[in-house]
């Protein structure tokens, strides 16, 4: 994780049109990943509680990013 935020943060440094694009790029890879976990939590049997609990979300948000498919926006 730390790493993660070193790369981030200088990569933010310098050119803010960098540092944006690259925090966009990560956010689609942070939403497909979510998409991806959750889609495998249910399918192994966990509750939406249970799934929402380990993101730190409600159980309608969890919900709701499981009713989409992985890889649409």
């Amino acid at each position: 994780m730390e790493n993660t935020l070193e790369l981030a943060e200088g990569g933010a440094a310098g050119d803010p049109e960098a540092g944006l694009r690259a925090a966009a790029a990560m956010r689609v890879l942070m939403e497909r990943l979510e998409i991806l976990q959750v889609e495998r939590a249910r399918a192994l049997g966990w509750s939406w509680p249970q799934t929402a609990g380990r993101l730190g979300v409600t159980g309608h948000a969890v919900r709701r990013t499981g009713g989409r498919r992985a890889g649409r926006h």
